[in-house]
C-alpha cells in the first residue's frame, strides 16, 4: 500500500505491505520505489513486511531544502526509521542506497542484516585526465562569468554541462545536481570495519559504476560478509538477475 508521510517537512512518499520481519529497501540515485516492485511484492508474500520509499528529491519525494550530502540522507533516514517505529530491520541498499545504508549500519544497533547491491561508498581513483576536465571547466565558468553578462554566461555554462557531463547530472534539478557533486565525493570505506551485522555483497562482474572490485574492498573489511558475483550483469544485478536475487535474499534472510 502506498502511503505518505511527513519528515522535517518533506512530504515522503513510500510503499508497507506485509507482516513479519521488516525488510526496507533504499534504491539508488536517479530511480524510486518502484525500482524494487517485483522483489518487494515476492518478499512481503513469504512472511515478511517490505518497505520501499522515495529518498528526498526523488519519486514523489519533496527535495531537500538544501544541498544534502550522504549523511544528511542517513539522518532523514533515521528519523523515518523512527517515526514508522522500525524494529530491527534488514536494509537493502542499492547503488546510492548502498552508501546510505552503509552510514547506517555503521552507527545503529537497531538492525539485524545487511544486502548491499552495487553499492556506491569507495571514492573512486580519478585520473589526471578527470582533473584537467574539471578545472578546464572550473575556469571556462569563471572567465565567461567575468566577461560576458550573466544570462549568456548561463546559457553558455548549461550548455558545457549537458555535453561532458553525466546522465544522472544532466536528467536533475538546481538542487540535486549540488546534491549529487557533494554525494559522489565522499568516501565511506573508513565506516565498513564498523558494520557488526552479517552482510551480503551482491555485484554484477561488469559493473562499470561501482565496480567489482569496490565489492571485493567491501568484503575485506566488512567483518562478517560474504559476496556473491554475476558473469555478464552489470549495475543493476538484482534485475538481470531477478530470479536469482529473489532465492539468494530469502535464504540469507531466513538463516
Amino acid at each position: 500500500m502506498i502511503k505518505f508521510t511527513d519528515i522535517d517537512g518533506l512530504k515522503i512518499r513510500y510503499r508497507e505491505t506485509g507482516e513479519g520481519k521488516t525488510i526496507v529497501f533504499l534504491h539508488g540515485w536517479g530511480c524510486s520505489l518502484d525500482i524494487f516492485k517485483t522483489i518487494h511484492t515476492s518478499i512481503a508474500n513469504n512472511g515478511f513486511k517490505a518497505i520501499t520509499l522515495d529518498f528526498p528529491g526523488f519519486g514523489e519525494s519533496s527535495e531537500p531544502k538544501n544541498v544534502w550530502g550522504v549523511y544528511e540522507y542517513a539522518d532523514f533516514f533515521e528519523k523515518f526509521v523512527r517515526k514508522l517505529q522500525i524494529k530491527d530491520p534488514t536494509l537493502v541498499g542499492h547503488s546510492f542506497g548502498g552508501r546510505v545504508s552503509i552510514i547506517y549500519a555503521s552507527r545503529n544497533e537497531n538492525l539485524s542484516k545487511l544486502i548491499l547491491v552495487d553499492a556506491a561508498g569507495i571514492k573512486p581513483k580519478r585520473s589526471l585526465k578527470y582533473y584537467y576536465k574539471v578545472y578546464s571547466f572550473k575556469t571556462m565558468k569563471h572567465i565567461v562569468n567575468f566577461i560576458l553578462p550573466k544570462d549568456k554566461a548561463n546559457q553558455i555554462i548549461d550548455n558545457y554541462r549537458k555535453k561532458s557531463g553525466s546522465s544522472d547530472y544532466n536528467g536533475a534539478s538546481i538542487m540535486m545536481r549540488s546534491i549529487l557533486s557533494k554525494v559522489v565525493n565522499q568516501d565511506l570505506k573508513y565506516l565498513l570495519p564498523k558494520i557488526k551485522v552479517p552482510t551480503l555483497l551482491f555485484w554484477g562482474k561488469n559493473d562499470t559504476a561501482t565496480p567489482i572490485k569496490d565489492a571485493q574492498i567491501m568484503n575485506k573489511l566488512i567483518p562478517d560478509s560474504g559476496l556473491i558475483a554475476y558473469d555478464n550483469v552489470g549495475h543493476f544485478s538484482f534485475l538481470e538477475r531477478g530470479a536469482e536475487f529473489d532465492a539468494v535474499i530469502k535464504n540469507f534472510l531466513k538463516n
